[in-house]
């Protein structure tokens, strides 16, 4: 008895499977390459990071008649122009408070073990020695630098060390600027690449990861430049003397919830301490950063990100600490936009899921798509 030969139908299918298979055999390899990769990817990431976010106004001079090249020069030549000012006029006062701070810290060290510990050891009723609690704080300190500082580490430690950081440096500009002018035909290739029978779903899924990721990334860097600055201002207003180098801290690492708030108050707190030795200053620093946390939620939040975002601060921590543990200080930078743009993805997906028949139900499906035939 012979065996009947496969059908038009099983061949396709069989065709469809094994298709499947190279797809995903091809994520995996990419995955895999991606994460050996991770520490010497960092200055193209950035780039492309860069490269993203110029796009849109080199596109717009580009319309206005201007040629690519020259259109990205000019875009390059006025971001350098604008970091250069403004590092020129905040490296001496960044500088001096860096080294200000240093000495409160110090002095702090001191206090606790001359004053702050022995008069908690007498009210308590207990012997705390100086030595074991300056030890155990050190060590808790250096538990959260190691987790703060992780991933820049891994870059400074990664290849020459120094050396390749400060080629980082140097490449990062090149590459962007490389990549900024040569965008739309990057994209183009990637566009010939797609199977045409998937081309219009790819088309939609892209147009709405771009929308949420351009809009998440311009509105959280306006979110954290205004709230450095607010800080900065506020805290300059009650006195504290590193009150630009703290604020702009802060501002900067608001880009994880309650991260920025809580280094900033602590920072500050210590350094209003050991700058007035009063409680009342103190209480004017929290005040600032209560001040901050609400034009955060109310002001800078929905008007510079938007609502239709909807990241959970939980979220953001996870994709924030996974990132950083998977791909290093790559996957830090990497999270939050790969994160915006998966949950554009699971939009789709879940509206899919709600009027597909596994969530409705073969009857119902059939029902629907018998009274409304456009669906069809």
């Amino acid at each position: 008895m012979t065996r009947d030969a496969p059908s038009a139908g099983e061949a396709v299918n069989s065709a469809s499977v094994l298709q499947r298979l190279y797809v995903m055999a091809g994520l995996v390899a990419g995955a895999y390459v991606l994460y050996r990769l991770s520490a010497v990817l960092t200055p193209f990431l950035i780039a492309g990071i860069l490269a993203y976010l110029g796009n849109p106004l080199v596109s717009r001079l580009q319309r206005w008649g201007l040629p690519r090249s020259a259109g990205t020069t000019l875009v390059f030549v006025l971001v350098v122009l604008l970091v250069a000012g403004v590092v020129t006029a905040l490296l001496p006062a960044i500088r001096h408070q860096a080294l200000l701070f240093l000495d409160y810290t110090r002095q702090y060290a001191e206090l606790l073990q001359r004053q702050i510990i022995p008069e908690l050891s007498a009210r308590l009723g207990i012997h705390l020695d100086s030595q074991t609690v300056t030890h155990y704080a050190s060590a808790n300190a250096q538990k959260l630098a190691d987790w703060l500082g992780k991933s820049l580490r891994i870059a400074v430690s990664s290849g020459s060390g120094i050396l390749a950081t400060l080629l980082d440096i140097v490449l990062i500009p090149v590459l962007g600027f490389y990549l900024l002018r040569d965008w739309p035909s990057l994209l183009e290739r990637i566009r010939e690449l797609i199977p045409r029978r998937r081309l219009p779903l790819v088309e939609l899924l892209a147009r709405d990861a771009n929308a949420m990721l351009m809009a998440f990334l311009r509105g959280q860097i306006l979110v954290m430049l205004a709230l450095g600055t607010s800080y900065a201002i506020g805290l300059s207003i009650v006195g504290l003397q590193t009150a630009i180098l703290i604020g702009l801290l802060a501002g900067f690492l608001s880009f994880v919830p309650y991260l920025g708030v809580i280094s900033g108050i602590s920072m500050a707190t210590l350094a209003m301490y050991v700058q007035t030795g009063a409680f009342l200053p103190i209480v004017g620093v929290w005040v600032v950063f209560g001040i901050g946390q609400i034009l955060e939620s109310m002001v800078y939040t929905p008007y510079l990100v938007g609502e239709r975002i909807g990241l959970h601060p939980v979220l953001v921590i996870f994709a924030v600490l996974a990132g950083g543990e998977l791909f290093g200080f790559a996957g830090l930078l990497l999270a939050l936009p790969v994160t915006a743009v998966l949950i554009a993805l699971l939009r789709h997906a879940q509206r899919w899921y709600l009027d597909s028949p596994w969530y409705r139900g073969p009857a119902q499906a059939t029902e629907e798509a018998q009274s409304c035939p456009e669906k069809k």
